[in-house]
């Protein structure tokens, strides 16, 4: 049986998700039990930024989440239909948010799977505390090789984690998953390949998440040679920065808001979603 854990680069990544306990996720989370790891989108209401002091940093919190929420809501929108009959695949899910919302809109069986053990145990004991166990069930597994049944997959996302694999290994897995007409959706981060180079903002970005961002072509090279054809490609680097610059003003920030924020204003870094289905 192949290790859950391949390489020392993913025991390196595992290690660092195992012992993460940032409050930017675990306090957002707290607001209603959904824990996401990823970014939000949309406008914030400026409204939270004023008023009583006491409760500030609470208001920029709930808001925070409520974006964060939106955000995967935009990716199961671009799902597509899918039946209660149907099975979904969250690739690197984290401590499992977006499978609970899958589940909550299509009824459908919901799988995740993370090299963190942690993440795991979190997500499945969150799915059991809101009554879905039967239904959403999250696994110790290596994206790139699940071992989840072939063409089992109406819909797989990978929602803020394919800059942790190679993307070639990566959509060879899910097409393999996939059932033909299936649909794959990818929100992430990339670099701007266009003009030529890596800026300092990304780089600083991927030395504080132990991660190796790609360039935007390399997923749809990546895409075209595994038999996944993009149907819809959005930028949504404006709808990002309100994010930001919002958790900036955040007792949560991390310090990685101001490399996100110089990324995205000069252009070096997009903040993209690619849909695309398997023929």
């Amino acid at each position: 049986m192949t290790p859950v854990l391949r390489t020392a680069y993913q025991k390196s990544v595992a290690e660092y998700w195992n012992n993460e306990k940032d409050p930017v996720n675990l306090r957002l989370g707290d607001v209603d039990g959904l824990y996401h790891h990823h970014y939000g989108l949309g406008d914030y209401d400026p409204s939270v930024l004023n008023g009583d002091e006491a409760t500030r940093d609470a208001r920029i919190i709930e808001e925070l989440h409520r974006l964060e929420s939106a955000q995967a809501d935009v990716l199961l929108d671009h799902l597509g239909p899918v039946t209660p009959d149907q099975r979904l695949l969250d690739a690197g899910c984290g401590r499992g948010g977006s499978s609970i919302m899958a589940n909550a809109r299509f009824g459908c069986r919901v799988d995740g799977v993370s090299i963190s053990q942690q993440q795991v145990d979190f997500a499945n004991a969150q799915a059991r505390k809101r009554g879905v166990d039967d239904r959403v069930r999250y696994h110790f597994a290596n994206m790139l090789d699940t071992g989840l049944p072939t063409g089992a997959f109406q819909g797989i996302w990978n929602n803020e984690s394919t800059m942790y694999v190679d993307l070639d290994e990566l959509f060879a897995e899910h097409a393999r998953q996939l059932a033909f007409g299936g649909r794959y959706v990818v929100i992430t981060g990339c670099s701007n390949d266009v003009t030529g180079g890596r800026s300092k903002a990304v780089s600083r970005i991927d030395e504080h998440y132990t991660c190796n961002i790609h360039p935007r072509s390399a997923y749809f090279k990546a895409m075209a040679a595994n038999g996944l054809v993009p149907m819809n490609v959005v930028d949504l680097t404006p709808t990002a920065l309100p994010y930001w610059e919002l958790r900036a003003q955040s007792t949560l920030a991390t310090g990685v808001e101001d490399p996100f924020l110089t990324a995205y204003r000069e252009g070096s870094f997009h903040y993209l979603l690619i849909a695309a289905d398997r023929i």
